[in-house]
């Protein structure tokens, strides 16, 4: 689940249009899961929420899992975001970190994950120099795991001086920034195109 970026537009649903294809779709997988039916209604998946969430949700990562692939991830990464936008304090934290990364780079199109801390860290206003369950500060696993929500990830980036390291490039987080933190996009470096999606 993706917030909205501005200008994007995203097709309504429309009952007499959508519907039938809903209907076939379902169809189709209750033909797909009809002879597992009994070992779906038995399985007692591993769930990433808890108590009356992890309820909810179970069916889906039931489906998930039988399905394989890359679904049982995309499952579980679906159900933390969603539960993420019930949470107002953990939403306003990563978007803040959106925000931090962004004035940590400046200018820069690209920066060493180390580098990228250390701005981080250095900023007293900001909660990444005592972030964590012990206070020990944001760590490039932390990092990693609140931006993969926002689809960015660290690279292996040759800089002049490091030669080649793990990094973040400023591509990587310009669809984040325009959709979470749109009054920071401001220069020709943030911008981009982004196509209609009617998925969302």
């Amino acid at each position: 689940m993706r917030r909205r970026a501005p200008g994007e537009h995203v097709e309504p649903y429309r009952h007499r249009r959508d519907r039938p294809k809903l209907q076939k779709l379902a169809e189709q997988l209750h033909g797909w899961l009809r002879d597992d039916l009994t070992a779906l209604e038995a399985a007692e998946p591993a769930m990433p929420v808890e108590d009356r969430a992890a309820d909810t949700w179970e069916p889906l990562i039931a489906v998930a899992d039988h399905a394989g692939g890359h679904w049982p991830d995309r499952a579980r990464a679906a159900i933390l975001a969603l539960q993420d936008e019930d949470d107002g304090d953990d939403r306003s934290e990563r978007i803040r970190l959106l925000a931090d990364c962004h004035a940590a780079f400046g200018d820069e199109q690209a920066l060493p994950t180390m580098r990228l801390l250390q701005q981080l860290r250095a900023d007293p206003e900001a909660p990444w120099a005592d972030y964590g369950p012990r206070g020990e500060g944001l760590t490039a696993m932390r990092l990693g795991k609140l931006l993969a929500e926002y689809d960015i990830s660290s690279e292996r980036i040759t800089f002049p001086g490091f030669g080649q390291t793990k990094g973040y490039r400023r591509a990587a987080f310009t669809d984040a920034w325009r959709r979470y933190t749109p009054d920071l996009v401001t220069d020709s470096n943030d911008r981009v195109e982004l196509p209609l999606d009617s998925s969302l």
